[in-house]
């Protein structure tokens, strides 16, 4: 009897074994992610992956500020993104894919284009829980960070998250409606990014100060402002050491970025229309 108990736990246990790793080959990996499991001391690295991850001379993404928190990304492979889709700010191009947030309304909708392929969540339907996006959508792969956010009725854990893009071997995070500063435990889940798109209202997400160490802390090469309440955007440009970051405008409404055209010293763009 005892013998038959013991094969059986083996058994279970194999079985445990085979679920989880059969649950982590469906996760594509990730070119952006930190070796180490927390920072400081994490090395950010570049592998030749799947094509999702490789990137050529020619690959350009193309990113266009629509409105609020909403960007249209187009991957090189013509994969359309909007972030914050909330159905009221309108993209050029018909999304494949929209990623949402629950902190306002004004970052999603219950009721999207029935057209669009992918629309994913940043909350889980189970309070408390994390989402779990791992999509990868022709040459792209959407991944998120789940983060904490102050809801209607207080705190709520896990109640939305960043949203990371990789394409064309770029790293493109959006912050989305991020209401505190990250542990490191989330910059070692966020991993490297080249481009981040971040709030600039100065308290409906955080204050400037507060954001301004997210951003220097996340050392992207282009940082791309949104979501803009309240104060003015000089207030949040003021908190940056013109010796290290730059600031700029976009000429166009579309702003075209690559490997091989991301700034040497950090830079603030601010796209047309914000």
């Amino acid at each position: 009897m005892m013998l038959r108990t013991v094969v059986l736990a083996v058994i279970s246990l194999m079985a445990l074994v085979s679920v989880s790793e059969a649950q982590q080959e469906k996760i594509p990996p990730s070119q952006c992610q930190a070796i180490a499991g927390t920072l400081p001391g994490a090395t950010f690295v570049r592998f030749q992956l799947p094509q999702f991850a490789q990137a050529t001379n020619k690959d350009e993404v193309k990113i266009t500020f629509v409105g609020h928190s909403t960007y249209q990304i187009e991957s090189p492979g013509g994969v359309v993104i909007a972030t914050d889709y909330n159905g009221v700010y309108t993209t050029p191009k018909l999304p494949t894919v929209v990623t949402m947030n629950k902190a306002h309304s004004t970052h999603y909708t219950l009721t999207p284009d029935p057209s669009i392929k992918y629309v994913l969540h940043g909350w889980s339907d189970t309070t408390g829980e994390k989402a779990e996006n791992h999509v990868v959508v022709g040459d792209t792969y959407i991944r998120n960070v789940s983060t904490d956010i102050r809801g209607y009725g207080g705190y709520e854990k896990n109640g939305n998250s960043i949203f990371i893009f990789e394409m064309a071997g770029l790293c493109i995070g959006h912050l989305g409606h991020l209401h505190y500063e990250l542990s490191d435990s989330h910059y070692a889940q966020i991993g490297r990014l080249d481009v981040v798109m971040v709030p600039v209202d100065g308290g409906l997400t955080m204050g400037a100060d507060s954001m301004s160490r997210v951003v220097q802390r996340l050392r992207a090469s282009l940082i791309l402002p949104m979501h803009r309440f309240g104060p003015p955007l000089e207030r949040f440009l003021g908190m940056f050491d013109g010796s290290k970051f730059s600031v700029s405008y976009a000429e166009q409404p579309v702003i075209t970025v690559s490997l091989r055209s991301l700034p040497k010293k950090p830079l603030i763009l601010i796209p047309q229309g914000l």
